[in-house]
């Protein structure tokens, strides 16, 4: 089966070598999932892998829009409906500058297999535009969702594709993209999940993925007789994840001594401080540099300080690693530093923040390493939960949902952590989250046919 495996991978090599990213994400399941095809030849003869590499759709449209100075803009758009065999798509929206069809399938493909860790019928999709929200007025903002939904209501639905917030997209943007697609489409469904509780959102969504990955670390630690209480740890991003995971963190005795942001990153010995994080981040939308204006003894380093081949706010002694801000952020030099610092566990909170080498490191080195597919489940989780409330018209306290997310992460852990020791892996959830989520996503494909 490893030919078999080389094949798929070497076909997108050749077809897309342009999609870096993508190819990273395929070769890590797909490498991972060769004790199950051995098991398993059926996959082969009927052709699985190379129907699984290829969205059932992908959607690239224009956003024209008008600036507040009355100049034209336009920017790209992209839905990448990536599998539906559990489920409706279901995945996020992301606004950045920088991305491009590689972001998007590459999301696109992580969520496919995220999605089937959990135990809800969702399948996978991601989408988003080229579009820098920073610096960008609310008109501007709701000019460029309203243009950018203009398009996108045609391909969505609560039974066929339910975006999400992502990076650049929260409360706001989802409001207004949710209000031109009711206009639209003159239906107030649960098409768009991440809405503000005053039209059917939901309780935790905004805190989930940041608690999630809390939950999911406290159940990680448990199993190895551990515990979060009193571990120091170092955080990146100051996003929704990262601010949400620090704060979590501080309510299981844990002392979370970094965050960062685009342009540098904080280390505070005693801990950061979250109101000063939540006026600076949250309310303010200011460069954590002037965190230290307030915080005397607390250190910042601009990024054109760091090293040039390493991200410098891994260089810091902790006993857990949480990386919660964007993709590829810690590699091969990272973590050899993280190693060198007898750290022991690596906990991914964002999308994919470890390069495969990285992560090879890790594992050979005997770092307790849990995938971002796993441990950021709760997003998605509770956003299912908010569809189920629009569709009944019911809503769910926050207690209960809070519960909720963290009983599913629990079962996430135990379900990625008994399949990797079921192959023979014990203690790599790298390989229990991909056989376990692969596994669900393929028998669905094979019971459905050819389509």
């Amino acid at each position: 089966m490893q030919d078999y495996v080389n094949s798929i991978l070497e076909s997108i090599k050749q077809k897309e070598p342009y999609n870096t990213k993508f190819l990273e994400s395929t070769t890590d399941v797909l490498t991972s999932v060769i004790p199950y095809l051995e098991q398993n030849p059926k996959i082969k003869e009927l052709s699985i892998l190379e129907r699984l590499i290829e969205p059932e759709r992908i959607i690239i449209f224009r956003v024209p829009w008008v600036d507040d100075n009355n100049k034209i803009q336009v920017n790209k758009g992209y839905r990448v409906e990536f599998n539906s065999a559990i489920g409706p798509y279901k995945g996020g929206t992301r606004f950045h500058k920088d991305v491009n069809i590689d972001t998007f399938k590459f999301l696109g493909f992580e969520q496919t297999f995220k999605n089937a860790l959990t135990s809800l019928n969702i399948g996978g999709g991601k989408g988003g535009a080229d579009f820098n929200p920073h610096g960008k007025s609310d008109m501007e903002i709701m000019r460029f969702c309203q243009s950018f939904m203009n398009e996108l209501f045609r391909h969505i639905g609560d039974r066929t594709d339910i975006p999400a917030g992502d990076i650049g997209v929260g409360e706001r943007e989802i409001g207004y993209l949710f209000g031109m697609y009711k206009k639209l489409t003159n239906k107030f469904d649960g098409a768009l999940s991440g809405k503000p509780l005053e039209f059917g959102g939901s309780f935790c969504r905004v805190e989930a993925t940041g608690y999630g990955a809390v939950y999911f670390a406290e159940k990680m630690l448990n199993s190895h007789n551990d515990t979060l209480k009193g571990k120091k740890i170092a955080v990146s991003g100051a996003g929704n994840v990262a601010y949400h995971v620090i704060q979590k963190l501080y309510e299981f005795g844990a002392i979370p001594v970094t965050c960062s942001d685009s342009k540098g990153f904080i280390y505070d010995a005693d801990g950061i401080n979250l109101q000063l994080l939540t006026r600076l981040k949250v309310e303010n939308h200011e460069s954590l540099a002037k965190y230290v204006e307030h915080r005397k003894y607390a250190k910042y380093t601009p990024r054109e300080k760091f090293h040039k081949t390493r991200n410098d706010i891994w260089d810091t002694k902790v006993d857990v690693i949480m990386p919660a801000a964007t993709e590829n952020e810690i590699n091969i030099n990272d973590a050899k530093i993280i190693v060198k610092n007898e750290t022991k566990y690596v906990i991914e909170c964002s999308n994919m923040p470890s390069t495969p080498d990285a992560i090879k490191f890790f594992l050979e080195n005997n770092i307790l390493f849990a995938p971002s597919k796993a441990v950021n489940a709760g997003g998605v989780v509770t956003s299912v939960y908010e569809m189920s409330q629009n569709a009944t018209f019911e809503a769910l306290s926050k207690d209960i949902l809070d519960e909720k997310l963290k009983e599913e992460m629990k079962k996430i852990y135990v379900d990625i952590a008994l399949t990797a020791k079921e192959y023979g892996f014990e203690d790599n959830l790298v390989v229990g989250a991909n056989i376990k989520g692969f596994k669900r996503v393929v028998n669905s494909m094979i019971k459905q046919g050819v389509v």
